[in-house]
């Protein structure tokens, strides 16, 4: 005889006082609320996006490398934006997507949540070196200088200290509980630091370049860019 999974310990812990869960009624979205349950059909998922990924990336640095033109100003070292620009994103936007999931643990005290949020930090973290690092090998041939203290740059590396706080907060205690609120708590202050970024360009007079894509403005490139 087969004996079902008990995730009634798991899982009480979701329910409001009177027995619904957070997540409403819908039978569907309850069944994957519990890890138990979801890390099985995201693991059947990995091969697939790992192979949607990896043709992607292959494509967009194909279409960045060899049909890309030559920049007139700048010749064939403008290429590592093909990296930076995307990497700069995706930073950003993990970041946000990580401070919803730790908002959404601390707030409904969902198991989950956190745990997809302390998934992202790594990757959040990662894509933020990469920004930082392409950068800098922008820079020097460009500006004649690894570094300055821009205020993209500056805000770009304290977005590096976010990610490497949050993951700092979950690895200090014991009790993942505290971490996921600590972690979460420094992830949502920390969300202000993003649209700092975007806008940093606009708001003070940097060194770093405006939208690197640009529909209004002439000559453009600005489709070869969004599939690069």
């Amino acid at each position: 005889m087969t004996l079902a999974p008990d995730f009634s310990n798991a899982n009480r812990r979701q329910l409001k006082p009177d027995g619904r869960s957070h997540f409403g009624s819908s039978p569907w979205l309850w069944q994957f609320a519990a890890p138990q349950r979801f890390y099985p059909w995201a693991g059947r998922l990995v091969p697939w996006l790992l192979v949607l990924a990896l043709s992607l990336t292959l494509i967009g640095l194909y279409v960045g490398f060899f049909v890309a033109p030559t920049d007139h100003q700048q010749g064939d070292a403008y290429r590592i934006i093909f990296v930076h620009v995307p990497a700069a994103w995706l930073s950003m936007l993990i970041y946000v997507v990580m401070a919803f999931w730790a908002g959404l643990g601390w707030v409904l005290n969902t198991r989950l949540s956190s745990m997809m949020a302390r998934a992202l930090a790594p990757t959040g973290a990662l894509f933020t070196f990469l920004a930082l690092w392409t950068g800098a090998l922008w820079g020097k041939p460009t500006w004649g200088t690894w570094w300055v203290w821009d205020a993209r740059l500056t805000s770009e590396l304290i977005l590096l200290f976010l990610y490497i706080g949050f993951m700092a907060l979950q690895a200090a205690t014991d009790d993942p509980r505290k971490g996921d609120k600590a972690g979460a708590l420094l992830a949502l202050v920390g969300v202000v630091n993003v649209p700092v970024i975007y806008f940093s360009v606009q708001w003070w007079n940097t060194l770093h370049q405006g939208a690197s894509i640009s529909f209004k403005a002439a000559p453009t490139m600005a489709s070869t860019m969004l599939v690069g």
